[in-house]
């Protein structure tokens, strides 16, 4: 009886092409930060119960937070989300 080989370990950490997207510099905001990487994770498949999590939770953050930056920045992401789940099914 033979036994598969074992796969080599990857020579690059995962995620990484998506870091490069990401603004890594002091001026980036959490904000903007967030917006690359929801533009940069458009075509990732995710799972249903995962967005609807995230949207109860910007929800609040919409709710609870006195930043005007903040608060729009969530409710995009939010109208974004629901988009989302809309297209599933």
């Amino acid at each position: 009886m033979t036994t598969p080989a074992a796969q080599p370990p990857r020579d690059r950490a995962l995620g990484r092409g998506i870091t490069t997207l990401i603004p890594q510099a002091a001026q980036a905001t959490p904000a903007e930060q967030a917006a690359a990487v929801l533009t940069a994770m458009r075509s990732v498949p995710v799972r249903v119960g995962v967005l609807q999590a995230a949207v109860v939770l910007l929800e609040e953050r919409v709710r609870a937070t006195e930043d005007e930056a903040e608060r729009a920045a969530a409710a995009t992401t939010v109208a974004m989300l629901r988009s989302a789940i809309g297209q599933t099914g």
